[in-house]
């Protein structure tokens, strides 16, 4: 095991799980949220923060910036407080509340804005936020996730080359589009390594990345409501989007089977079962990207009232519907009558700007 001094030194990079005992279909998940941080997001963090060290972009006095749904701003505060920087994170309502909390603990300043803005929703309010205090004083450095070329760099240097190394007979790749970095860093290593991999991109519904209908989003994480200025469609095969009820079903049926996962992963999950399905007479080796954790979603998509109030009865009523084959999916009936169930075998190989000072 190493031995680190600073906690975004450790990640567990090459960590998949073998979901075909519990969807049925063969899909691969690539497990990135074991580290300080808890979610993928620690690469681009690690990366858009040592690029700014290195360009002299913070000094003594600096404040770092960033407008986040939230894991972003965990891994970012976790990184300031490890370097000895201060950090505010702009965030708006649909952030997690034990998403907040762990922020705050890590020291970081978090700053809610409530009203969403009238053409851009609440990223359009975030992004005035973030840009409003960079105007009101010099020490603020916004990192900019949206357009620093760090964010996707950091998958084109480490993501993808793992997902290439482990599995040298892939067909399909899908990962989910938020900022689109981690998309675009994957996608581009793949165009120039092996451009035979086919590039899935799994989005949430009521996201505008690839053209769709703006509407509300209750789960932070995936989906843009402006178009991703990093995003390039020619480097992307094919786009998934994905109704929220589905990513609560996905998330549901994973965690029936023990991996307690989070929003984005169950968004990306479903795209990817969906996709297969239809490609179903295709022998595939797929892999599919997991960013985060499910406990920051214990108060939202794993919380029974409020999935309830959000979504229905039918919600709670959909555990059957989602099982494999072979598989108990009655939550109540599976813990007066606990039995070992066969789980999924574990894979281990050991309007945005720039730089704003």
């Amino acid at each position: 095991m190493p031995i680190i001094k600073d906690p975004h030194l450790f990640n567990e990079q090459s960590l998949f799980v073998d979901l075909e005992g519990v969807l049925g279909c063969r899909l691969y998940l690539k497990i990135e949220g074991f580290n300080f941080a808890g979610s993928i997001k620690l690469k681009p963090a690690r990366e858009m923060v040592e690029r700014a060290e290195r360009e002299g972009l913070i000094g003594p006095g600096s404040i770092l910036v960033e407008s986040s749904s939230g894991n972003l701003g965990v891994a970012l505060s976790m990184i300031a407080a490890s370097k000895g920087y201060r950090f505010v994170c702009v965030i708006d309502p649909r952030c997690n509340l034990a998403t907040r909390q762990l922020m705050e603990s890590l020291g970081a300043q978090v700053d809610l804005v409530t009203e969403p803005d009238p053409v851009d929703g609440f990223l359009g309010a975030r992004l005035n936020h973030v840009q409003d205090l960079c105007a009101s004083d010099a020490r603020y450095i916004w990192l900019n996730q949206y357009t620093n070329p760090g964010n996707w760099g950091a998958h084109y240097r480490w993501t993808a080359p793992e997902i290439s190394n482990q599995f040298p007979e892939l067909d399909v790749l899908f990962v989910g589009a938020g900022t689109t970095g981690t998309l675009m860093g994957c996608a581009r290593y793949f165009h120039e390594h092996r451009p035979e991999v086919r590039i899935v991109a799994v989005d949430a519904a009521g996201s505008v990345s690839f053209g769709g209908q703006p509407a509300t989003r209750l789960i932070p994480g995936l989906g843009m409501s402006v178009r991703p200025p990093q995003l390039d469609e020619s480097l992307i095969d094919d786009v998934v989007m994905v109704e929220e009820l589905d990513t609560v079903r996905a998330c549901h049926r994973l965690a029936a089977a023990g991996f307690m996962l989070g929003g984005s992963t169950g968004t990306v999950v479903h795209g990817a079962t969906s996709w297969l399905a239809d490609h179903a007479a295709q022998d595939l080796t797929a892999a599919a990207i997991s960013p985060d954790m499910g406990r920051p979603y214990l108060d939202t998509v794993y919380n029974p009232d409020w999935v309830h109030d959000h979504f229905g009865a039918e919600a709670l009523a959909t555990a059957d519907l989602t099982a494999a084959p072979g598989r108990r999916s009655d939550p109540v009936s599976a813990a007066q009558h606990p039995a070992p169930v066969p789980v999924g075998n574990y894979v281990a190989t050991a309007a945005l700007g720039n730089y704003v000072q």
